[in-house]
C-alpha cells in the first residue's frame, strides 16, 4: 500500500476510553495517574507489536500537560514506534479528549516513550523501521538525535548543576508565610500484585508512575491546603526491573515553590523481604504542579522553607532544574519556525541547543516537497517552498570516501579553501567533540557596501546505523564575547549544514541544504531563477577540494 491515504502505520495502536468516575480524582477530572497507566500500555503494546516479544518501560521523556479530561469524556490514545535500535525503541505517544456530546476534540499531551525488548533464552536484535511517510521519516531520522541526548541525560544535569549559577534568595524571601518543606513529605508503600505486571511478572512502568503521581499530589496538596494539577513531568529513566511480591517504597517532598507552581521530587525504592536492610532504586522523578481558580488561572503559592542540609540543596537545584526544563521546552519542543533567528549561546543549554541544531536539519532533509530546478555538470539543484521559508539543496556524487568528506568539510576553518563566501573563519569555542562555535566573516553581497559576519555553532554526528547520514548542521548563536560592530554587517542563518551518505566505495553523495533568511533571500531567488551560477561553481570548488584532499589523513575527530 502506497504511503498516503489509507496508509497505516504497521506498528500503530490506538485506544479509546471513557472516563468513569472510578478513573477520576475529587474535581471530577481523569487522574492523571490513570492517564499514564494507559499511555504505558499502548505505547507497550506498540513496541511488542514490533518486537514481538515482550517489552519493558525504560524511560520516559518530558511531558506537558495541557488540558485536563473531565468524566464522561473520552481518552484517545495513539501510539506507534518512531525507531528501533539494537534492543530499544523509541515509542511516540498522542493523547487527545473527545466530548461526546458536542463532538469536540482537544489535544492533552504528546510522549515519547523508550521500551525495551526482552527475551528469557536469547538475546535480542530488533528489526529496523521503514519509514514511508513525510512525518515517519522526520520522527526516524530525529529520534537518534533523541536518543542521543537521553543517554548523556544524566551525566548532562549533573553538570549542569555542578556549574550553574543558582541563585540564593532564601534570604530575601518573604517568610510571613512559608510552609516548612517537611509538612510536605509523604511515605507510602505499595505491594507489587499480579495485576500489576506484564505477562513476564515484571511491573507495569505505567503502574509505577500512577503510583508516584498519587504521593506527588499529596505532597503538593499539603503544601497549598488545596487540589493542585499537575501539569509537566519531567524526562525519567527505570534504573531497574521490579516485580511481583515486591514492596515498593515511594517517598515524595515539595522541593520549592516558584510563585504559581512548585516542584514536587518522588523516589521509588524496592525491596524483596521485610527483614532486608538493602533497597533496590527503581526511579526518581520531579513533577510540577500547579493550583487553579475558578477561572483556571494559576494561584500564588506559599513559599516553602527547607530543611538545613539536604533539603536545601533539593530547594536550590530545583531552581536549576526549572531553567534546564524551560531550556528543554522552548529548544527542544519548539517547532522550527518557531525558533527565533540566533539563540543565546549558554553552557547551561548547550546540549538542547546542539540537539535543535542536528534535528532542524534533519526535519528540513526528511521533507517529502523537495522540487528539482536545476542540474548543471552533474549538480542538482532542489528547491522547496513552504508559507513562511524558502530553503534549497544541492546534491553531488564525489569519489571520495564518507568518513573522508565529513572529516574535511567538519573543518570550518578550511572552508575559505574552497568557498569565496567565507573571507576568514575563526574558531571562538571547541564546545566539546562534536560542538563548536565559529565566527565567520563574508564579503558584501549584491549592493551591500558592509561584509558580513556570522557566530555560528557547528554540530556533527556520525552515523547512527547504516543507511544513516554524516551530519554537519549550522545555525547562529548569540555571543557576549562577539556582539555586532559596526564595521560588519550580522549574518544569521537559522538552519543549513552538510549530509554525506554512503553509495560506495570511494563514492558519497554530498549534500548541502540551507533555508534562506531575509537577508540572503535575494541572493538564493537570483541562483535559484538562473540568472547566477555561483552557487554551481562553489559546489564545485567544494567538490575538487574534497578531490585534491583526499588522501589528507590530517583532520582530527576532535576537530570540527
Amino acid at each position: 500500500m502506497a504511503a498516503g491515504e489509507g496508509y497505516r502505520n504497521p506498528t500503530e495502536v490506538q485506544m479509546s476510553q471513557l472516563v468513569l468516575p472510578c478513573h477520576t480524582n475529587q474535581r471530577g477530572e481523569l487522574s492523571v495517574g490513570q492517564l499514564l497507566k494507559w499511555i504505558d500500555t499502548a505505547a507497550c503494546l506498540s513496541a511488542e507489536r514490533h518486537a514481538g516479544c515482550p517489552c519493558v518501560t525504560a524511560s520516559m521523556d518530558d511531558i506537558y500537560f495541557e488540558h485536563t479530561i473531565s468524566v464522561g469524556q473520552v481518552v484517545n490514545i495513539k501510539a506507534k514506534v518512531n525507531r528501533a535500535f539494537n534492543s530499544s525503541m523509541e515509542v511516540g505517544i498522542q493523547v487527545a479528549s473527545e466530548d461526546l456530546c458536542s463532538e469536540k476534540q482537544w489535544s492533552v499531551c504528546k510522549a515519547l516513550a523508550t521500551f525495551v525488548a526482552h527475551r528469557e533464552l536469547s538475546r535480542v536484535k530488533l528489526k529496523p523501521i521503514t519509514p514511508r511517510t513525510e512525518e515517519e521519516k522526520t520522527e526516524h531520522s530525529v529520534a537518534a538525535e533523541r536518543r542521543r541526548m537521553r543517554l548523556v541525560y544524566a551525566d548532562t544535569i549533573k553538570d549542569l548543576l555542578a556549574n550553574c549559577v543558582i541563585q540564593d534568595d532564601l534570604e530575601s524571601r518573604d517568610c510571613s508565610h512559608t510552609v516548612p518543606a517537611e509538612k510536605t513529605r509523604v511515605e507510602s508503600v505499595e505491594l507489587v500484585l499480579p495485576p500489576h505486571a506484564n505477562h513476564q511478572g515484571n511491573t507495569f512502568g505505567g503502574q509505577i508512575m500512577a503510583w508516584m503521581e498519587n504521593v506527588a499530589t499529596i505532597a503538593a496538596s499539603r503544601l497549598c491546603r488545596a487540589h493542585p494539577t499537575l501539569k509537566a513531568i519531567e524526562m525519567f529513566h527505570f534504573r531497574g526491573p521490579s516485580q511481583v511480591g515486591d514492596r515498593l517504597v515511594l517517598k515524595a517532598i515539595v522541593n520549592n515553590t516558584f510563585k504559581h507552581s512548585m516542584e514536587v521530587g518522588v523516589c521509588v525504592e524496592a525491596y524483596r523481604q521485610e527483614a532486608e536492610t538493602h533497597r533496590r532504586h527503581i526511579n526518581s522523578a520531579f513533577m510540577t504542579f500547579v493550583v487553579l481558580d475558578a477561572d483556571d488561572q494559576p494561584q500564588t503559592l506559599p513559599w516553602i522553607r527547607p530543611q538545613p542540609g539536604d533539603g536545601e540543596r533539593r530547594y536550590r537545584e530545583a531552581s536549576a532544574r526549572k531553567k534546564i526544563r524551560l531550556d528543554r521546552k522552548y529548544i527542544v519542543s519548539c517547532k522550527q519556525a518557531e525558533m527565533p533567528l540566533s539563540v543565546p549561546w549558554d553552557p547551561s543549554n548547550q546540549v538542547y541547543l546542539s540537539y535543535n541544531n542536528v534535528s532542524s536539519l534533519k526535519m528540513l532533509v526528511a521533507k517529502d516537497d523537495w522540487v528539482l530546478s536545476s542540474e548543471t555538470n552533474q549538480i542538482r539543484l532542489y528547491t522547496l517552498e513552504e508559507d513562511k521559508f524558502l530553503a534549497f539543496h544541492l546534491e553531488m556524487l564525489v569519489h571520495v570516501d564518507a568518513t573522508q568528506a565529513f572529516l574535511l568539510l567538519s573543518d570550518l576553518c578550511r572552508r575559505p579553501e574552497w568557498d569565496k563566501h567565507c573571507r576568514s573563519v575563526e574558531l571562538v569555542q571547541q564546545v566539546d567533540e562534536d560542538d563548536a562555535i565559529y565566527h565567520i566573516i563574508s564579503p558584501a553581497l549584491g549592493g551591500d557596501t558592509k561584509p558580513q559576519d556570522f557566530v555560528v555553532l557547528a554540530s556533527r554526528r556520525k552515523p547512527c546505523d547504516n543507511g544513516d547520514p554524516y551530519v554537519i548542521a549550522l545555525r547562529s548563536v548569540t555571543l557576549p564575547t562577539h556582539r555586532e560592530t559596526p564595521e560588519y554587517r550580522r549574518g544569521e542563518t537559522i538552519c543549513s549544514g552538510f549530509c554525506f551518505w554512503r553509495e560506495g566505495d570511494q563514492l558519497t553523495k554530498v549534500s548541502y541544504y540551507n533555508q534562506a533568511t531575509p537577508g540572503f533571500l535575494n541572493y538564493v531567488t537570483t541562483n535559484v531563477a538562473g540568472l547566477s551560477s555561483e552557487f554551481y561553481t562553489t559546489f564545485k570548488a567544494c567538490e575538487q577540494f574534497l578531490l585534491d584532499n583526499r588522501n589528507d589523513l590530517a583532520p582530527s575527530l576532535q576537530t570540527l
